[in-house]
């Protein structure tokens, strides 16, 4: 497991789980584990209870931190799978905003930041190239300084972001691209001998093939294995 994360949980109900709070406990982790019901007007994927989740973390930073001075806010899901390293390479090291690749996401293979001399200059996405943010909600964290530092949460629309909340979310807190921190996209030319596929380190999950179309299976430069 991986060591100093305080897991915040929010059930989209009226009341918790036990089983799921069984689970909590078997971690040994620290966590949070309230149940929230989505109120009406608010899309019911889990907008209402993120933003739940970041005015808990502002009004009990305490109680979340413990002795800690620093700490990285990333958002699950249930739906996602993750490798140990995004956690202990990538978001604990994350400045201001972090952002990563995501596999089998917006039907494509590969959702990644475009990454030129070490600055974030554009998406490579399928849907929504050009919102200002286009990332998916695995594909990024914030150190928790940015957000005790603002009120933002998520509302109950985001016309910038054609409907997804991460654009307006990531503008209402203030940041800029020249704030992005890219991880696991270090330079590399493909063709030449020392030329290796990244590697993801999230998915989306299901236990079904992932309808991929052929116009969507560039990868970007990550390693991903279609079925034959």
């Amino acid at each position: 497991m991986v060591p100093h994360v305080h897991w915040i949980v929010i059930e989209d109900a009226n009341e918790t789980v036990s089983h799921v709070e069984d689970i909590l406990q078997r971690t040994q982790h620290d966590y949070t584990y309230v149940a929230v019901r989505t109120p009406l007007g608010y899309p019911k994927r889990g907008w209402y209870q993120r933003t739940t989740a970041l005015q808990l973390i502002r009004n009990e930073t305490e109680s979340v931190m413990g002795d800690h001075t620093e700490a990285v806010v990333y958002f699950g899901d249930d739906d996602n799978s993750y490798d140990t390293r995004l956690f202990t390479d990538y978001i604990r090291n994350v400045k201001k905003l972090g952002m990563w690749a995501v596999g089998i996401v917006g039907q494509s293979a590969v959702e990644s930041p475009k990454v030129v001399k070490g600055s974030v200059v554009g998406y490579n996405v399928k849907w929504g190239p050009k919102r200002k943010f286009a990332v998916d909600m695995a594909g990024f964290a914030i150190n928790v300084k940015v957000v005790l530092n603002t009120t933002a949460v998520f509302g109950k629309s985001c016309q910038r972001g054609f409907g997804a909340p991460e654009p307006c979310l990531l503008e209402d807190m203030g940041f800029t691209q020249e704030d992005i921190q890219p991880f696991g996209l270090d330079e590399q030319e493909p063709g030449t001998v020392s030329f290796v596929e990244f590697e993801v380190l999230v998915w989306h999950t299901k236990t079904v093939n992932p309808s991929i179309g052929k116009d969507a299976r560039n990868t970007h430069g990550f390693f991903f294995e279609f079925s034959r």
